[in-house]
């Protein structure tokens, strides 16, 4: 759905502009080489924009540092304080995250607005279920899709009081439900961007899967502008797994899409461990490209066929097939024939 544009430093969110991926440092901000150690290893993944956490002022003060040592635009996640908000702008930060309710009322947030529209720095409003306003609680007799898209509408206005309009919303539950109908019903009520995901969704096995559904159900539906795949332990899992979402919407063309059959009795060659290995030596690629791992004769030259390439596998080896070229047959180690083929179309585009 058509949103308001805003830019992240050079990324731009909303508008028309491709989907990114986002995802959250959990090392101290206070230390610097090892919080541009995982801001590095999230842009190498394919993150199109980090958030840390700024808590205090010794985390305010790192933002210049971080800045200058990332390789993608930076947000500053704010509570309680606007005045580190203000010295996270001064300090070059893209992007802040804040809850407008929680930083000291209008006159607070008027001098933040003030500062932002200076530097012209865009503001996400993060409402998440575990952290509605209790009379908004009340009213709505616990946490329902209208009462998250109430309170985020509501520090919208309080913004717009102020003049202030590059605005990104979200919408924030464990519930993928609730989640979901919440931006759905902001979507019809307002033109701002959405960053969309399922807060503490858990383990990467629960997660990416709560994550898949409820963002993807999302994406399909045209909403949502930028996403995180909020996952506990490394956040660098984070980028892939949203990747995947987007590629799954047909929202990213980048990179080799890997197709394998789920095998069956009369599968002859190790579909897993072929899919797993191609995936893992290919994925500094960022030319698109589908590629088909089909373990039999069945339906597998007919999969691989649609595919940019792919094998077809037989008792004695394999069938290769190459953009619609006649097969060939290979025998050995199928995984390092794909993955020659695969380097040889990618560096001839």
């Amino acid at each position: 759905m058509p949103t308001r544009k805003v830019f992240a430093g050079p990324v731009a969110i909303g508008g028309g502009a491709p989907v990114t991926v986002q995802t959250m440092t959990n090392t101290d901000t206070r230390d610097v080489e090892a919080t541009l150690a995982q801001i590095r290893a999230m842009a190498d993944a394919g993150a199109d924009i980090v958030r840390v956490s700024v808590y205090d002022e010794a985390c305010a003060e790192a933002v210049r540092a971080l800045v200058d040592g990332s390789p993608v635009p930076l947000v500053a996640d704010i509570h309680f304080d606007h005045r580190l908000a203000i010295r996270s702008a001064e300090n070059g930060i893209a992007k802040v995250r804040i809850n407008p309710g929680n930083i000291g009322g209008e006159a607070h947030v008027r001098e933040l607005a003030d500062c932002l529209k200076a530097h012209r720095i865009p503001v996400r409003i993060g409402v998440n279920s575990g952290s509605i306003e209790k009379d908004i609680l009340k009213k709505y007799g616990g946490v329902t899709p209208e009462g998250m898209v109430e309170s985020g509408l509501s520090h919208a206005r309080m913004l717009e009081r102020c003049g202030f309009e590059d605005i990104v919303l979200s919408f924030k539950a464990t519930d993928v439900k609730v989640m979901v109908d919440a931006c759905r019903l902001a979507a019809r009520q307002t033109g701002y961007p959405q960053h969309i995901g399922v807060t503490e969704s858990g383990t990467a096995d629960v997660g990416i899967v709560k994550s898949a559904v409820g963002i993807g159900a999302l994406l399909l539906d045209g909403i949502g502008d930028t996403i995180r795949v909020s996952l506990s332990g490394d956040p660098v899992q984070e980028v892939p797994a949203g990747l995947s979402i987007l590629r799954a919407c047909g929202l990213r063309r980048d990179g080799i899409e890997i197709i394998s059959c789920p095998t069956c009795g009369r599968t002859t060659i190790d579909v897993e461990g072929i899919a797993r290995r191609v995936r893992a030596e290919t994925a500094d690629i960022r030319v698109p490209m589908k590629v088909a791992v089909m373990g039999c004769i069945v339906n597998g030259p007919g999969e691989a066929r649609e595919a940019d390439l792919g094998v077809a596998g037989g008792r004695d080896g394999g069938a290769l097939f190459v953009r619609g070229e006649a097969p060939r047959a290979v025998k050995g180690d199928l995984a390092a024939a794909l993955i020659a083929e695969i380097r040889r179309l990618a560096e001839g585009k």
